[in-house]
Formats: C-alpha cells, sequence, structure tokens
C-alpha cells in the first residue's frame, strides 16, 4: 500500500463531470486525489493506496455508497467516509451515518460546504490515528522490561500518562522510594513526540550543592577550581527531549531560583559564563517528598512548587496494588533467570503467597532485589520460601490480619506504632469509602466526629514528628 504525508481522498462518483468538480476543489486546497467511476474501481485504488478519506456517491450501479463504506472499513478501520446524495437519498444517506460514515453532502453543492466537510473528517482520521499510535506506545511499554502493573489503581495512572504525555506540561510524579517513579517518567517521554529525542536524568539527592548547579547548567573553562574545559549541563544535552530531574525536593535554594527562571523563559547561563541558552526541555520532577509540607517550613520555593506541578501523578505503593505483585515478580523472575543462565521456570505458590503478604517498604525495588537474590541462590528449577530472605518470611509471619469492609490488610503486631496501626487502618477505609468520611465512620463503627478528630491527630503528629527530625538534623 502506498503512502504518502499529504492526506489521499477517493473520490468516487459514476458522473464525468461531479468526480472532475471534486478533484479540482481538493486539489486545490493541497489534497492528493485519487478518482473512481463504480465502486469495483474504488475498493482496487483502496487496495493500492493509503486513502485518509473516501467521498463517495451513495446511489452508483454495482457497489454503491453503502456497500463501499463497509468495504472500506474492513480495509482500514480508520478511514473516513462521506457520501454524496440526491434529493430522494438523504433519508438512506443518515441511515448509513449509523454504520459509519462521517457525514453526507448533499446535491447540489458549493466549493465551502466540500471543504468544511473533508477538513473536518481529515481532522478526526488524524486524532484517532494519533489515540491508536499513543495505545500502541503504551502497550510496548507495558511488554518490554518496563512493566508498570495492571491493577485498577495502576491503569489509573497509565490512563493519565496517556492522556498527559502528548502535551508540554511539566509534570510532578510523588510517591514512595522504589514505586517505579522513573518508570512512569520514561513513559511520558516514550508517548511524547519527544520519543526520538534524548531522556536525560538527574538525581538530585546523590549530587552534592556544589556540584548539582554545573551538572544542570554546565560551565566554562575556569568557572571553578578543577573546570580546566567547557562543559555542557543536563538543560543542553536534553534539548528537544525530556529532563527528568529525580528527588527535586533536595535541590537549594540557589538552584531553585535558576530553575524557576527556566521554567518561566527558558533561559539560563553556563556557571561562569555570560551567554544565555535556551532550552527547549520538557521537565519531568519527581519525589517522595511533601513539596508542599517543604513550601510550608520555607524550604522549598512556592512559586517553583506551582512551575512544576501543573500535572501530579501519584504512584501508589505496591501493598496498595497487591494485584501486581505476580506480574512483577515473575517478570522479574524471567527478566533474572535469563542474565543469569539460570533454568527456572516458575515461583511456588507458598513463595507467592508470602510474597503477597508482605508490606514491602521498599516497594518494587526491593521486590526486583528479592527476586534477584532468589534466583541466584535457587538449587532448583522453581522459586521456593527457602530462596526468599529469612528476615523477610519472618516479618510475614509476624503479621496480623484485620479486615475492613470487603478487604483484608496486614500489619506486624508487635512490630510497628499504635498511632501507624491507626493510620494504615483509616487510610485503608477511606481508600475504601472513595474518601467519604460518614461511609469510613460506619466502616469503622465510630462516630463521624471521631473520625474527624482522629485525623487531626495523626496529621499533628506527622508535623510534630517533621519538626523534631529537622532540629535534630541542625543540631548535628
Amino acid at each position: 500500500m502506498k503512502q504518502t504525508d499529504t492526506p489521499v481522498v477517493l473520490v468516487v462518483d459514476d458522473t464525468p463531470g461531479i468526480r472532475e468538480a471534486l478533484e479540482r476543489i481538493l486539489e486545490k486546497e493541497g489534497f492528493s486525489v485519487l478518482t473512481a467511476s463504480d465502486g469495483e474501481e474504488a475498493v482496487k485504488l483502496l487496495q493500492q493506496h493509503d486513502v485518509a478519506l473516501v467521498l463517495t456517491d451513495l446511489k452508483m450501479p454495482g457497489i454503491d455508497g453503502a456497500e463501499l463504506l463497509k468495504i472500506a472499513k474492513t480495509i482500514a478501520p480508520e478511514i473516513e467516509v462521506v457520501l454524496i446524495t440526491g434529493h430522494g437519498t438523504v433519508d438512506v444517506a443518515v441511515e448509513v451515518m449509523k454504520e459509519g460514515a462521517f457525514d453526507f453532502i448533499q446535491k447540489p453543492f458549493n466549493k465551502m460546504t466540500v471543504v468544511k466537510i473533508v477538513k473536518k473528517a481529515i481532522e478526526k482520521r488524524a486524532l484517532v490515528l494519533e489515540n491508536k499510535n499513543l495505545h500502541e506506545r503504551l502497550k510496548d511499554i507495558q511488554e518490554t522490561d518496563q512493566v508498570i502493573g495492571k491493577s485498577p489503581a495502576m491503569r489509573k495512572v497509565m490512563e493519565l500518562v496517556e492522556q498527559v504525555a502528548p502535551s508540554t506540561a511539566t509534570v510532578l510524579i510523588t510517591g514512595e522510594s522504589g514505586v517505579g517513579k522513573e518508570v512512569i517518567a520514561r513513559a511520558l517521554h516514550m508517548m511524547s513526540p519527544r520519543r526520538d529525542k534524548k531522556f536525560i536524568k538527574v538525581s538530585c539527592a546523590a549530587l552534592p550543592e556544589t556540584l548539582l548547579e554545573a551538572e544542570l547548567f554546565g560551565y566554562e573553562r575556569g568557572a571553578f577550581t578543577g573546570a580546566v574545559s567547557r562543559r555542557e549541563g543536563r538543560f543542553e544535552l536534553a534539548h528537544g527531549g525530556t529532563l527528568f530531574l529525580d528527588e527535586v525536593g533536595d535541590i537549594n535554594p540557589a538552584v531553585q531560583v535558576k530553575l524557576l527562571r527556566v521554567l518561566q523563559s527558558g533561559e539560563f547561563e553556563r556557571l561562569g559564563g555570560g551567554t544565555t541558552f535556551v532550552a527547549d526541555v520538557r521537565l519531568i520532577a519527581a519525589t517522595n517528598a511533601s513539596l508542599k509540607k517543604l513550601v510550608e517550613k520555607k524550604l522549598f520555593r512556592e512559586d517553583l512548587y506551582y512551575r512544576l506541578n501543573v500535572i501530579n501523578i501519584t504512584i501508589p505503593p505496591l501493598r496498595e496494588r497487591r494485584e501486581d505483585i505476580p506480574l512483577l515478580a515473575n517478570h522479574f523472575l524471567r527478566m533474572y533467570a535469563t542474565k543469569n543462565n539460570k533454568n527456572i521456570s516458575g515461583i511456588a505458590k507458598d513463595a507467592m503467597d508470602i510474597l503477597m503478604r508482605y508490606l514491602w517498604p521498599g516497594n518494587v525495588r526491593e521486590l526486583e532485589n528479592t527476586i534477584e537474590r532468589a534466583v541466584v541462590l535457587s538449587r532448583g528449577s522453581i522459586i521456593s520460601p527457602v530462596d526468599l530472605p529469612d528476615d523477610l518470611r519472618q516479618a510475614v509471619s509476624d503479621l496480623h490480619e484485620i479486615a475492613i469492609g470487603h478487604r483484608t490488610i496486614s500489619i506486624p503486631i508487635g512490630k510497628m506504632p499504635l498511632r501507624d496501626i491507626e493510620r494504615i487502618v483509616m487510610e485503608e477505609t477511606l481508600r475504601q469509602s472513595k474518601g467519604n468520611k460518614y461511609i469510613a465512620s460506619k466502616i469503622l463503627g465510630i462516630s463521624t466526629r471521631t473520625l474527624y478528630r482522629r485525623i487531626d491527630s495523626l496529621s499533628a503528629s506527622d508535623d510534630t514528628d517533621a519538626d523534631e527530625l529537622a532540629e535534630d538534623s541542625s543540631s548535628e
């Protein structure tokens, strides 16, 4: 099938004068036009060319417009079809539209009507194709090493990723350590128009404050001791692509100011230089800290927070999407069995039961490390409980199951403060009630007033703990 960047319109009509008139109109509008005098000829052209739109007479001998519609949709479902009707066939055309025709044009027609309807049909097809491409890229991401998960919680995350990826909006990815924030960032890049350009990652927590600025913006020779030559920064390297700032909450105030400027104007200078550069970069940031609380404590600029938090994607921890554990565990098993040349075919049921009950404080990263260890140490053809770490099996044996609504959660009684247990129970209950505190109070068997009081108490204790931690750190 021949393909072209210019949309191809196939005009089908058994009246030569109408065919020629439509051909002239559409070619003047920049379309590539094919013509056919009957349905049989039109089918041959559809099989040979990448046709975007069929503009066909409804009443023709042999294959008429209604039948041609069905054939065209069979050959390529994304093809749009517009019908040309006479005075006596409008009702028929309306019925045919129910079968998938985009619209109809009534004879005698004028140029403006034809052009308007054809352009709308072509635009619709372009949107359908783009959506199809997004779905295919999402499928590719989920079927490669970047396994994400198929739980309802992760499906919602990926639906948001699919919606946001084509835009240029800055995205802030939040979630606990190890949940897969970088995987989501890469998915955003791979599903965006920038997918053929670079994806550059900067771990803000891993770099000393003095080096982070130089790493992001680059430097000129002699800018500081050790700068023996000029170096491009990550913004320059990511030009045209995506820059991923991991643990953005650890950026110091001086760099925050420069980062804000880039987000506002796209401009920056290298350290020690006076030349202004422009960065065409899609910025994605991630953090496991609450930037909002850092803003309240004057540790993070409020204006920068709002610039980063245009679109927020929150990734739930693994304990809240246990349906993904078997999928992820088996994926890591296949990956590390291949890397280590081990003939391991699966995970025993009792071993999987342990994996399912464990709380995974380290999330997906901890699960991956656990499976890699099990693969390396296993002597059999399947992973058994003895292949799992002793402390993991002990932690599971210490768990006590609590029924909340229609779900059961596991809590390590005796090894977790009562306040943390209470928080977990309340979070799970509010999740089941979709945030409805009245329903949550009924599930817990307490009054709504008591629930509000306990939530306020837990929030206050969180702030106190954070303040005490900050004081301890400053006094060291």
